[in-house]
């Protein structure tokens, strides 16, 4: 697991085991906040160790910027921290989170310890503020990849947590492109310091203009691709003939999942 100091009292950690999923920690004087969980048991609880016995705080509180398993699945290894997230989030982890985790652990002998933690406390319009110390957290909509995701704002350092609304491949697995081009958007003229991706790398300031600028081409990419296919006798076909290279993206991105992820969006 990767770990970076982002800003005072602000870190990053991403996995190394599955798709550079990330996580963040805001600490506070007397307790800290975690955004987002980790894809293993094993990493998570290597996260929680380094917030107890390095930084020396309780984790009082556990930020879900969506349902996936990858960002929740590890609220339980948090006993006694309170789950905050959107409505439709813990909606949508009763209703398919739980299903699909009984499924995988059938399937995976490491996910055994594994229990669903749903959010505490929830939201569902406007925007929700935490203070950690000295710093404001301002956790609002970011929608597009998924239906109930949310951002988390470190007011005072200008860093975003964007969750999966910002990726190295932008990625509407179940949600609406037009809402992620959107949130894209809306994220660009936010005047950030960093953006903390869902998954991939910290994106520092002089290179969020371009990545902006990328990710709305590539979505155009794909929709123009999409019209093109529309007129074909074998719209299938065509659409995938259409690479990942062609869209402006490249393959190695997320690891090498992203012509993978690519060809299911």
């Amino acid at each position: 697991m990767h770990r970076e100091r982002v800003s005072e009292n602000v870190y990053w950690f991403q996995s190394e085991v599955y798709a550079q999923v990330t996580a963040g920690v805001i600490a506070g004087p007397q307790w800290a906040v975690v955004i987002d969980t980790l894809a293993t048991p094993e990493e998570t609880l290597s996260m929680r160790e380094y917030v107890e016995h390095e930084l020396g705080l309780q984790i009082r509180y556990i930020i879900n910027t969506h349902y996936h398993a990858d960002h929740t699945w590890g609220n339980c290894f948090f006993p006694g921290a309170t789950v905050v997230a959107h409505s439709l989030c813990r909606k949508l982890m009763a209703e398919k989170g739980m299903p699909s985790l009984e499924s995988a652990k059938k399937q995976n002998n490491a996910l055994r310890q594994v229990k669903m933690v749903l959010p505490h406390l929830t939201f569902d319009d406007g925007e929700m503020n935490l203070r950690v110390g000295k710093k404001n957290l301002i956790l609002a909509s970011a929608i597009g990849h998924s239906h109930d995701g949310i951002s988390v704002l470190v007011e005072e350092d200008r860093i975003l947590f964007a969750g999966d609304a910002f990726l190295p491949l932008p990625y509407f697995v179940d949600g609406d492109i037009d809402q992620l081009a959107s949130s894209i958007k809306n994220i660009g003229k936010m005047g950030l310091e960093n953006i903390v991706q869902g998954h991939g790398d910290i994106i520092l300031r002089g290179e969020i203009e371009d990545a902006v600028k990328e990710n709305l081409a590539y979505l155009s990419a794909l929709r123009k691709a999409v019209r093109n296919a529309l007129r074909r006798k074998n719209p299938i076909e065509f659409l995938n003939s259409v690479d990942i290279e062609s869209c402006k993206k490249s393959r190695v991105a997320l690891g090498g999942l992203a012509a993978e992820l690519h060809k299911h969006g």
